[in-house]
């Protein structure tokens, strides 16, 4: 009766099996939802509720007056991007569905990165997909393997490769040479760049020359660049993304962007509300996320004078990062990871194990930098201290 891309496991993870034993309240260091952690906006979500939202009159890419928004957005970062590039959409996994009808039939194969977010397996799953890992390499720095992605290429004709940029949760911007490699290799295989860049907004301090802060300003490849309000604005609730088109040839952005727009126009996805508000929302972002990156440099503080508190002798470390939301803690190899989750949940704590996001290198833990201050620095001393015994 159903479908075989729906038939995903629902047994309870050793995570969730952990979570059920404990006992007592725990600090949460993994908390990523911006409206959970202090920076819900009432006054801007009030917006939706305005006369102008009461007409409908759909728009295939969304109403103009958003994509020129999106489009001042972008010009702010440097990048020029017009409002015929522009496609709204519900969400970036609703962008990453539309992508993969875009450019793959059903049992095509997509490269992914990992460590990588958990979602991805199972918007790939709901289209029929199958995804192939690449690797990014920890000991040069979360380096894109690209001769690997040259070999996948080759070995399993992948019809698109996708991007996080930063990554999640490694937090690393792609380096400019990188990405220049990683746009030739595409397009000689004639396939589409798909870069996550939700996070973008969220580099720590100055971003070094080396990296690239940005994709929407295109590549020599097609390059499709996804965000969106639940990170920019704070505001998943409110359920806005969008989709820039760049790179390649015109004719190639054109045929891409004619076909989107017939996808856009099935689903109609948006709700006139949000889209008519979105001058106002995109308006306020800066001081919004003023309040975000003090809470995450104070967070990243806090961890790091933990660990320093620990003594030089220590084999606890926290791994280098550009960007994002995450930081990644590397532990002894002493213990299993499950093992190192169970002493940190006996302290009141909860952290996330690597493995979570695909991390095959035992003994690395992320902990979520969103979180508010006060918890986060009650937490992350009695972590560190769990983790300093071996």
């Amino acid at each position: 009766m159903f479908s075989k891309r729906t038939s995903w496991s629902r047994a309870p993870s050793r995570l969730s099996e952990l979570l059920a034993q404990a006992r007592g309240p725990l600090l949460d260091l993994t908390e990523s939802n911006p409206t959970r952690a202090g920076f819900a906006e009432p006054g801007l979500v009030a917006r939706l509720g305005e006369a102008r939202g009461a007409t409908y009159r759909p728009e295939p890419g969304g109403a103009l007056v958003a994509r020129e928004a999106i489009q001042a957005y972008y010009r702010a970062r440097g990048a020029l991007v017009s409002p015929e590039q522009i496609v709204l959409c519900a969400s970036t996994s609703e962008a990453y569905g539309w992508m993969f009808k875009l450019f793959c039939e059903p049992g095509d194969c997509v490269l992914v990165p990992s460590p990588g977010y958990p979602l991805l397996p199972f918007l790939a799953d709901l289209e029929a997909l199958r995804l192939v890992d690449y690797p990014l390499v920890r000991q040069d720095g979360w380096r894109i393997d690209l001769a690997e992605i040259d070999r996948l290429f080759a070995d399993k004709n992948a019809r698109a490769v996708t991007l996080v940029h930063p990554g999640n949760p490694t937090g690393v911007f792609t380096r400019r040479d990188e990405a220049a490699r990683l746009a030739t290799l595409a397009r000689h295989n004639d396939a589409p760049l798909l870069v996550d860049e939700v996070f973008a907004d969220y580099a720590h301090g100055t971003l070094a020359p080396d990296r690239l802060p940005t994709f929407a300003g295109g590549t020599e490849a097609l390059t499709i660049v996804m965000s969106g309000l639940s990170k920019v604005a704070l505001m998943p609730q409110l359920k806005l993304a969008w989709i820039v088109v760049a790179g390649a040839d015109e004719r190639v952005r054109r045929e891409a962007l004619e076909r989107l727009e017939v996808l856009a126009d099935t689903y109609l996805s948006v709700a006139t509300p949000v889209q008519l508000a979105l001058p106002e929302i995109l308006a306020a972002v800066p001081g919004l996320q003023v309040r975000v990156r003090a809470r995450l440099a104070a967070n990243l503080a806090a961890l790091d004078a933990a660990l320093a508190a620990v003594g030089t002798g220590s084999q606890l470390r926290r791994l280098p990062l550009d960007g994002g939301w995450y930081a990644l803690v590397q532990l002894p190899r002493t213990r299993s990871d499950d093992e190192w989750l169970e002493r940190t949940l006996a302290v009141g704590v909860l952290v996330h194990p690597g493995y979570f996001f695909d991390i095959t290198t035992a003994g690395i833990f992320v902990v979520s930098l969103l979180t508010d201050e006060a918890t986060f620095v009650e937490g992350i001393t009695r972590a560190v201290d769990s983790w300093s015994v071996a």
